[in-house]
């Protein structure tokens, strides 16, 4: 190997050549990714399971805030979104995803509301 081809490539080293900042994580910050992921998996099939909270629209909300929060976990723990990579993009993008999550959220509730409100037989008179 040349001289310049090795100092081409002991350049490179581990980095990767992210000089902004960007980071590829480590165990422990994959490892707490997982570990709260699971977590926020795990509770709300609990509160579905054993209807622990007795109310399906309560239960549905909280499981749509335990989603939002899987969300933001993913973003920080695997994607590696913070305020210091690329400049402070990241956090854009996250902002911009959290408000998709919620429209779409919010929107799925209404359709799904107003479908069970509109669809659903009345109960008929038999006769």
């Amino acid at each position: 190997m040349s001289a310049a081809s090795k100092a081409g490539h002991d350049d490179h080293g581990h980095g990767h050549g992210h000089a902004d900042g960007g980071s590829h994580g480590t165990f422990k910050d994959y490892m707490t990714g997982f570990v709260l992921s699971v977590i926020l998996t795990a509770i709300p099939f609990v509160l579905v399971m054993g209807n622990v909270l007795g109310n399906d629209r309560i239960t549905g909300i909280v499981i749509m805030g335990f989603a939002v929060a899987q969300i933001v976990v993913h973003m920080i723990y695997f994607l590696h979104m913070n305020t210091k990579s690329e400049g402070g993009w990241t956090i854009l993008a996250l902002i911009f995803t959290l408000t998709l999550v919620i429209i779409t959220l919010a929107g799925s509730l209404w359709v799904m509301y107003h479908l069970n409100t509109n669809m659903m037989p009345q109960h008929m008179h038999m006769g």
